[in-house]
C-alpha cells in the first residue's frame, strides 16, 4: 500500500465527478485543494463531514482552498447526496477504488470482527503545484472544516 507523506507529489489519477465530467490530477493544479476521502454517502459520519465542509466553504475559499470529496459511491449516489444536503463542491465517483488506492487510503478494515476492504477517512491538502501540504488522518467529522482552518491559522 502506498504511504504518502507531506512534501510528496500527489499521485496521478483519473476519475469522474457527480455530474459525469472527467477529473484528473491536472484539475487540481493552480489552486490549493482539500481532497478528502470518505467511506460512503449518506452515512452519519460522512454526512457530518460533508456538511461541515459545506458550511465552512466560504471561509476555506477565502483562505485559498477548494474542496473535492472522494468515495467509492457512484455518480448517481453523489448527485443525490449533494442534492439532499445542498453540498456546494465536487465529489468524485471512485467506483473502481483507483484514486483511493493511489492515495493509499483503500485498506483492510474491521467491524464487529468482520474484515473488509474500505476507505480510511483521510484528508490531503494539496498545494497549487500538486504537492501534499498537510494530511489529516484523525478527522473530526463534525468540525472538519474548522480542524483544517485552525491548522492553517496556527501555522501562520
Amino acid at each position: 500500500m502506498t504511504t504518502l507523506r507531506v512534501g510528496d507529489t500527489a499521485p496521478d489519477f483519473t476519475s469522474v465527478t457527480q455530474d459525469g465530467q472527467p477529473f484528473t490530477k491536472a484539475d487540481l493544479m493552480g489552486q490549493r485543494t482539500i481532497l478528502y476521502f470518505y467511506p460512503k454517502d449518506n452515512t452519519s459520519g460522512c454526512t457530518l463531514e460533508a456538511k461541515s465542509l459545506r458550511d465552512g466553504k466560504a471561509e476555506l475559499a477565502a483562505m485559498g482552498f477548494r474542496i473535492v470529496g472522494v468515495s467509492p459511491d457512484s455518480e448517481r449516489s453523489h448527485r443525490n447526496f449533494c442534492a439532499k444536503h445542498e453540498l456546494n463542491f465536487t465529489l468524485l465517483a471512485d467506483t473502481d477504488h483507483s484514486v483511493c488506492e493511489a492515495f493509499g487510503v483503500w485498506a483492510e478494515k474491521s467491524m464487529y470482527g468482520r474484515k473488509y476492504m474500505g476507505v480510511l477517512r483521510t484528508t490531503f491538502v494539496i498545494d497549487a503545484e500538486g504537492r501534499i501540504e498537510k494530511i489529516f488522518t484523525k478527522v473530526d467529522t463534525k468540525n472538519h472544516y474548522r480542524q483544517i482552518a485552525d491548522a492553517y491559522k496556527q501555522a501562520e
